[in-house]
């Protein structure tokens, strides 16, 4: 409904003929009214779609964020694996080969601090 400042004169002139100037006001007062009652229960109605379509769209997250539980028949599979022979291995120190274990594992938990590192400041007082 797009209407101009004539067409609106036309049906304010038209409504004060036909309801006069006492019915007037009370009529303007009533489709007031029924316009706010109007606007009030679409908003009402859109709130409540809307609603609704959040829960929808949570219930539809919850269900990708929570996957069924994986049974161990799809994870462990029924025939254990087939054992292959690695090849040759490099032949082993004699030095090593003759240690006892309790030699060895001394070995490894001490540092081994045959590799040095020079400091920043040696670096710098060789290249000045």
């Amino acid at each position: 409904m797009n209407l101009g400042f004539p067409e609106m004169m036309f049906i304010f002139v038209l409504a004060l003929i036909l309801f006069g100037p006492k019915k007037l006001p009370e009529i303007g007062r009533q489709i007031g009214k029924g316009l706010a009652e109007f606007k009030r229960a679409s908003r009402e109605f859109q709130s409540q779609i809307e609603d609704e379509v959040r829960k929808l769209e949570l219930e539809a997250d919850l269900k990708n964020t929570i996957a069924p539980p994986i049974s161990l028949s799809n994870t462990v599979a029924s025939e254990p694996p087939a054992l292959t022979v690695a090849p040759s291995a490099p032949p082993v120190e004699p030095a090593i080969a003759s240690a006892s274990t309790s030699e060895i594992a001394a070995a490894a938990a001490e540092p081994d601090y045959t590799v040095t590192h020079s400091s920043y400041k040696a670096d710098s007082a060789g290249n000045a």
